[in-house]
């Protein structure tokens, strides 16, 4: 079956282009000017678009238990909402639930497989450390799985030593995998914690002011040096601080292996969020933090200093004692209501996985402050090349996977829970006037997405192989 694209201006990381795009099956086939074909079983005009390779999202958490309730997204809905806002690949993690890390792979996979609407992949978090889990972590690039996730907090609970993470590094080094760190400084996380808790310092902002940007900047720059001795490569995830940005600067000077996400949330949003009537809501863990924190972080993107834009998607409901409508159906799911008195037991996670594409091109290319070249990069090219996808993802070149969104730049949105649809009652964008958004998504050929109807299923999605880390960005 072939599909061709035309009149539309294709827009990769590196150039943009007028030309048209002919699809067969699900692969890429062919790009250039004037192209035709006499059984085309479809021609989409692109005339007045964008054609840009789907997003690429690699931090989501899906069907994620917390705080005795899960993450109200599972790997149906969160994929649906990712391709519904022009994302069509997503990366997910695996709890390392005991000793056999193809096991925990094995058991993720079967409940996400027949799920997934759209390609997803797989990190492996590491949150316990023996002879036998350092024996299988090599054996996970055979599964597809070439990257690990490592804890400088949570004490008790997911949390590694350095010794520990050391160790890590060294054997994902020698054996092509890319180490993620989630940086923040669990001992003083811990204590402040009771301090807050025993003086009745309980509201969500408390939540942001027990876990210190200083914590995180140590813990990057920690991890830094863990890094550079090891040799290996060292991705931090989720940057929210301004001297976070500043070691990953420090240390990619000093010829150590290391690169960085961020996030919508902590471009967009401050520790006074936390401290509205509905803060709940903004509750994510590393915090939200402030706005000099968000001109240096957009800085940051800007030099390439940080390199990729994902979101942490986990969502909750605001108020899960009340069921929304999702696909006909009524929903209810525990969530931010459960640490209504207690910050402690409030859910850590925000949604995001369909915002991200649309806000941050407002943001970025609608300001002019980034090239359309820069946002592709950003939001799809580079976690591509980073996580052992490209050039089969984040790419309009022959051969890639036909994962495509045709973006409208003129199409003015308000946006909100009406149009996102990520499964739970709220969003952090609710009422923003957006410019630009997309009009149709295609998964691998197929269209999932078009002008605000969904036309994906549970299961249309692959698990995506990923090759081991190649080089730096």
């Amino acid at each position: 079956m072939q599909t061709l694209i035309k009149n539309g201006v294709l827009a990769t990381a590196t150039k943009t282009e007028e030309a048209d795009l002919l699809i067969e099956d699900d692969k890429i086939i062919s790009v250039g000017q004037g192209l035709t074909v006499e059984d085309a079983v479809e021609v989409i005009d692109a005339r007045g678009l964008y054609v840009l390779p789907g997003g690429v999202d690699v931090h989501v958490h899906l069907d994620l238990p917390m705080f005795n309730t899960v993450s109200s997204d599972d790997h149906y809905t969160g994929t649906k909402a990712a391709a519904c806002g022009g994302t069509t690949t997503v990366i997910d993690f695996v709890s390392q639930e005991t000793d056999d890390l193809l096991g925990c792979v094995a058991k993720l996979r079967q409940k996400a497989d027949a799920r997934v609407a759209v390609d997803y992949g797989l990190h492996m978090n590491i949150t316990h450390l023996n002879p036998r889990v350092e024996e299988q972590i090599p054996l996970l690039v055979k599964e597809g799985v070439t990257s690990l996730k490592v804890f400088t907090a949570y004490n008790g609970r997911l949390r590694l030593q350095d010794h520990e993470i050391f160790r890590v590094l060294r054997i994902a080094g020698e054996h092509g995998l890319l180490t993620m760190l989630h940086a923040e400084n669990g001992d003083l996380i811990e204590l402040l914690v009771q301090e807050a808790c025993l003086n009745d310092r309980k509201s969500p902002v408390w939540h942001a002011r027990t876990r210190p940007a200083w914590g995180a900047v140590e813990a990057v720059m920690r991890g830094a040096a863990l890094a550079a001795v090891a040799q290996a490569p060292l991705y931090i995830v989720h940057i929210n601080t301004s001297g976070e940005v500043d070691m990953l600067r420090y240390a990619r000077d000093h010829g150590v292996q290391l690169m960085g996400e961020t996030c919508p949330q902590y471009l967009f949003f401050t520790e006074d969020d936390l401290a509205r009537p509905d803060g709940a809501g903004w509750v994510c863990s590393p915090p939200l933090r402030t706005a000099a924190d968000q001109q240096r972080i957009w800085k940051g993107l800007k030099e390439k200093t940080v390199q990729v834009i994902s979101t942490d998607h986990c969502p909750f409901f605001l108020n899960g004692t009340k069921p929304i409508l999702y696909e006909g159906k009524e929903v209810a799911i525990p969530g931010k209501e459960l640490g209504r008195d207690d910050f402690t037991m409030i859910p850590n996670g925000l949604p995001g996985v369909g915002d991200r594409l649309p806000v941050s091109w407002t943001k970025m290319v609608g300001s002019g402050e980034f090239s359309i070249n820069e946002f592709v990069a950003l939001t799809s090219t580079n976690p591509a090349r980073i996580f052992g996808m490209y050039p089969r993802k984040g790419s309009l070149s022959p051969g890639a996977d036909a994962d495509i969104v045709l973006w409208d730049p003129r199409l003015e949105v308000v946006y909100g829970v009406a149009h996102a649809q990520q499964r739970t009652d709220y969003n952090l964008y609710e009422g923003w006037k957006l410019t630009g958004y997309p009009l149709r998504v295609l998964s691998r050929g197929r269209t999932v997405y078009c002008d605000g109807t969904w036309s994906g299923k549970p299961g249309n999605g692959k698990f995506i192989h990923r090759a081991a880390f190649t080089g730096m960005v």
